[in-house]
């Protein structure tokens, strides 16, 4: 199996525990275009940001309002000042075996990324918070790619920018189905779902997962032996595709 020199990890959630602030974000910003809790119109609307998790917030915002284009815009501004609000009042961490994870990965030469669904303000703030600043290779957010996830756009954007030469030398893991479509869209050799805070293990499995994990603390050992797998054993490779073909989304 191609030896993974790049891996990029969500954020909220999968390595920093998020403690709620994400949901509460998208209840306040849904309140403001008159959906409160104890109606079925907000029970619908947070089923809807449960399963577009991982997704830009606007984006889940025109899923939740469509052919509303202000009204989505206009709850993503709310969502934004929220989570920034939540981000002031609450002392992010890391989850547990996270910091461990990210310093064996680097010990062993793998470069290490986060994409996120948050803006590009947000995310800074949670990296300065749980120290993190200095020591992501690449940190990537819906502001700096055409697309968020789904779309394989944030991770070949990591690929293109660490100098990736095969995106089979990618791994991502993440705990979305979005997050998960987007490292196999990628072509990502290895693509990991995790079972902390986001989706289950069959929502996970169904978007394309190639494994799973109950904590990112797992990943380090997951990657150190499919490394010594023969092809044979290992999961089945993206196809070989040049990564300049794959900015396309092809």
């Amino acid at each position: 199996m191609t030896a993974v020199s790049l891996v990029c990890c969500g954020l909220l959630g999968t390595t920093v525990d998020d403690q709620g602030i994400l949901e509460r974000a998208f209840a306040e910003a849904c309140a403001t275009q008159g959906i409160v809790p104890g109606t079925a119109a907000y029970a619908h609307s947070m089923v809807t940001v449960h399963q577009s998790r991982g997704q830009p917030p606007v984006d889940v915002f025109r899923a939740l309002f469509p052919g509303g284009e202000g009204r989505a815009e206009a709850a993503a501004m709310s969502f934004e000042r929220s989570l920034r609000a939540a981000l002031d009042r609450t002392r992010l961490s890391p989850v547990p075996g996270a910091e461990e994870a990210i310093a064996t990965l680097r010990d062993s030469g793998v470069r290490f990324g986060v994409i996120t669904s948050v803006s590009r303000r947000l995310l800074e703030v949670v990296l300065d918070t749980v120290g993190w600043s200095r020591r992501v290779d690449v940190a990537l957010c819906p502001d700096d790619v055409p697309r968020g996830c789904p779309w394989p756009d944030l991770m070949l954007t990591a690929m293109l920018r660490l100098g990736v030469e095969d995106v089979r030398e990618a791994a991502l893991a993440g705990n979305s189905a979005s997050g998960v479509r987007c490292g196999i869209r990628s072509g990502a050799g290895i693509v990991a779902g995790v079972l902390t805070g986001g989706h289950t293990g069959d929502r996970l499995r169904a978007a394309g997962a190639t494994h799973l994990i109950n904590r990112i603390a797992d990943l380090p050992a997951l990657l150190t032996a499919q490394a010594g797998q023969p092809p044979s054993q290992a999961s089945p490779p993206a196809p070989r595709v040049p990564l300049e073909r794959r900015r396309a989304g092809l």
